[in-house]
């Protein structure tokens, strides 16, 4: 409904001041009534003012009395125009939030003096989307916290995998000690004292214990480190899940598949951080330090990886060196007790010929020395026979008879004690050849004791079977390259 002003009469009987004052009372209230209706009316039409109908009428008020209203009314015309125009251009516009609605108490109201009818909807669908946006930002911070911890509990199952690779390969160089103890030890219990002292197999055996527990040093060393990173991976994890429920506490009214985030929000990345945004400082302090962690672990493996496959190598390599220097020096013990053997029977064979020849200087001697009883001298062997005596009736003519006797006598005197001696000899080096030959003998049977014990006592199911591939691969191209 607009307000029309009502046209006052041609004729003027009031006084001037009456006239004046209801003229001003008039322009005040259709100045007032006119900026109700701006706010409130869309259209640019401007009511017919009184002002305007009493100068039809003839009615103008004198410039004394009145100039500051009338500089007034002229101001306040222009802004209703400008005011007009400026709601005729927003005429289609509608504000987008309830803030738009109420600007400052220093700013005058453009738009409309008071708010919508629908103002309680627009700020309840203001609130559900601000919500909703900002549990749709921290729906993809927590899925990406979860992604996190996700990873990193698979990290630490690759982990527990390669500690579970350590332990074994432990107890294999725990097992390969106890064998290289049992070896020495075995060593100890051969025969002689000449096959107890310390040769090239103990050296051997010395080298393996040194190298064995370098690297069970190693090891365990490793395993520390792997047990603290197994650590850390689990307090990473549980940081990542307690933020992740901490972001979670505003999604209780989101459906619970949306709550981890999909695969389309798996790249999104957040840079600015806010204590009271969705992707707080604790959040980027907590996947930092779980990708820092997450990246030593992984540089971790693969030291663990090397490290037994480098542990496979040498252990496979000093075992089947000590086994071949056992061998060797079975090999060599066997030899000489072979040629112990041969020997042994060359000196039996000599001492029975040597007792023969002593059996016939013997007799050749009690030959020369005839018979013990005089009475059992034959007649023909006495040297006071009858031609003896007819012989030596002259002078000069002494036989040499008993002087080639005594002096035969005297020879193999001297032959059978040499050879008696000689066979003293080779009867002592005979029995020497035969107890070293019993040594050797022994010798060799707990050598092969020991490389048999070797040999059943190393339990190849304690390396896990990729590995010891690894390690074949390894050593098979190594001559390669050489």
């Amino acid at each position: 409904m607009q307000v029309q002003s009502v046209p006052l009469g041609s004729v003027t009987i009031g006084p001037q001041s009456w006239r004046d004052g209801t003229v001003r009372f008039i322009r005040r209230a259709e100045r007032l009534v006119r900026h109700t209706r701006a706010g409130r009316s869309g259209t640019c039409n401007r009511p017919r003012s009184c002002s305007s109908a009493a100068a039809a009428a003839g009615f103008t008020p004198e410039r004394t009395d009145g100039a500051a209203e009338t500089t007034e009314d002229k101001i306040t015309g222009e802004g209703c125009g400008e005011r007009r125009d400026s709601i005729c251009k927003n005429k289609t516009s509608r504000p987008q939030t309830t803030g738009a609605m109420f600007p400052s108490g220093s700013q005058r109201m453009s738009v409309a003096p008071f708010p919508p009818t629908s103002l309680r909807e627009q700020c309840a669908g203001a609130s559900v989307a601000v919500a909703g946006e900002y549990m749709r930002r921290v729906r993809e911070v927590e899925g990406q916290l979860r992604r996190q911890a996700a990873r990193v509990t698979q990290e630490g199952i690759k982990l527990e995998r390669e500690r579970g690779h350590l332990e074994r390969m432990l107890r294999s160089l725990r097992t390969d000690l106890t064998v290289n103890r049992r070896s020495s030890e075995g060593r100890t219990r051969r025969p002689s004292t000449t096959e107890t002292e310390r040769d090239g197999a103990d050296y051997l055996l010395l080298c393996e214990r040194r190298e064995l527990a370098q690297l069970k040093q190693d090891l365990e060393g490793a395993l520390r480190d792997t047990l603290t990173q197994l650590q850390a991976l689990g307090e990473s994890s549980r940081q990542l899940l307690d933020c992740a429920g901490e972001r979670a506490r505003v999604l209780e009214l989101l459906p619970h598949s949306s709550s981890a985030g999909g695969q389309h929000s798996a790249a999104q990345t957040f840079t600015k951080t806010d204590p009271v945004s969705p992707f707080t400082p604790e959040c980027k302090q907590v996947l930092e330090s779980s990708t820092l962690t997450l990246n030593q672990s992984q540089l971790l493996r693969e030291n663990i990886r090397q490290m037994l496959t480098s542990a496979i190598n040498r252990q496979k390599a000093v075992h089947h060196t000590v086994n071949d220097g056992l061998v060797k020096k079975m090999a060599e013990t066997i030899s000489l007790q072979q040629n112990l053997t041969l020997m042994s029977a060359a000196t039996r064979q000599a001492m029975f010929r040597k007792q023969r020849e002593i059996n016939c200087i013997r007799h050749s001697h009690d030959r020369l020395q005839g018979p013990e009883y005089s009475g059992d001298i034959l007649s023909r062997e006495k040297l006071n026979r009858p031609l003896v005596q007819v012989y030596q009736r002259h002078p000069g003519t002494q036989l040499p008879e008993a002087a080639h006797l005594i002096q035969g006598s005297a020879v193999l005197r001297r032959c059978l004690v040499s050879s008696e001696a000689e066979l003293a000899r080779l009867q002592r080096t005979c029995v020497q050849l035969l107890d070293d030959q019993h040594g050797k003998r022994a010798a060799a049977q707990v050598d092969a004791a020991v490389v048999r014990m070797r040999r059943q006592q190393v339990d190849k199911r304690a390396v896990p079977s990729f590995l010891q591939l690894g390690a074949c691969r390894s050593q098979l191209a190594l001559p390669c390259v050489q």
